[in-house]
């Protein structure tokens, strides 16, 4: 049983700043604007009071879920036990150092991705134009390893600063951390604080043109302004999960108040009216369809989270 709102507020008195809210929605904070009450959603001002969080949910036998900008992620009806952690207050990006050919960046794990893309942009700094139009945060972008048009996030990682589920916090070169495909080795219930990242100096308006140009065409060939949680599948080797979802019919398949998008057939979009279980119900058959016309089973990509 977790303890009450009163229990809440002295365990963290003098140890903690920041938000404590309760049975919060989980729609609020997420792009697809789906899920239930998280228990208890806490938002720490900084990464002493996140360490001391840490620790006493350690202490407590309470589960947490760290929480960037909510995509990528569908949250069950039924909501999510024990906390989750907002990271919107680690939003800091500083230049580290800048050469005539690189430049380094400290980027906070609740950086928006967009942000980040449009400040390198602006500087000149090449490496992350066409992770343009990634509506997550730097620290999710980092543990899923995001991708677009060639790029990977891996590709300008240096080291990433950790702290895992004791509230120890350690930094860890990018080469230690396992990357691959939509994948990195960090474990679920370590949390990203921050990341140092190589970007290569470029003429400004090349890079700028370059994000500009990326950003055209996801927008023509994604649906990144509906409700949606990017790529609902990853993709199998050698050949598109989009595509094998569209060759089985599946573009305007619709559970409830969750389609299968006609732009691109591997985003699924809210209506305003969907559930976490029509989604659900959607990808188990998009799946199935897939798997009898190619004999492909398709992976999810995105994280599903939330009492079962």
């Amino acid at each position: 049983m977790l303890p009450s709102e009163k229990d809440w507020q002295e365990m963290l008195r003098g140890i903690f700043q920041g938000e404590v809210k309760f049975d919060l929605p989980m729609k609020e904070h997420t792009s697809l604007e789906l899920g239930g009450p998280a228990d208890v959603f806490i938002t720490p001002d900084d990464p002493l009071s996140l360490r001391n969080l840490i620790t006493l949910l350690k202490k407590k036998n309470i589960p947490f879920l760290p929480l960037g900008r909510g995509t990528n992620l569908l949250v069950r009806d039924s909501g999510i036990d024990g906390v989750v952690i907002y990271m919107k207050a680690f939003g800091r990006i500083e230049v580290l150092r800048e050469g005539n050919r690189y430049a380094e960046l400290f980027v906070e794990a609740g950086v928006p991705w967009q942000k980040l893309v449009n400040f390198c942009a602006e500087k000149g700094y090449a490496g992350i134009e066409g992770l343009t139009g990634i509506p997550g945060s730097a620290g999710g972008a980092i543990y899923g390893n995001a991708g677009s048009f060639g790029y990977e996030t891996k590709d300008v990682v240096v080291s990433v600063a950790i702290m895992d589920a004791d509230g120890r916090l350690d930094r860890f070169k990018a080469e230690g951390l396992g990357f691959e495909y939509r994948h990195c080795d960090i474990l679920p219930g370590d949390i990203i604080l921050s990341a140092n990242l190589k970007l290569t100096r470029d003429d400004k308006e090349a890079v700028a043109g370059r994000t500009a140009n990326f950003f055209q065409e996801k927008r023509q060939k994604q649906p990144i302004s509906e409700r949606s949680a990017g790529c609902v599948f990853r993709n199998p080797a050698g050949a598109s999960a989009g595509r094998l979802i569209d060759e089985a019919g599946c573009k305007g398949m619709r559970v409830g108040g969750i389609e299968v998008s006609a732009i691109h057939a591997n985003f699924f979009i809210n209506n305003g009216k969907g559930t976490a279980s029509d989604y659900i119900n959607l990808m188990n058959e998009v799946s199935s369809l897939v798997n009898r016309k190619f004999g492909v089973l398709l992976q999810p990509e995105i994280k599903i989270v939330g009492r079962g």
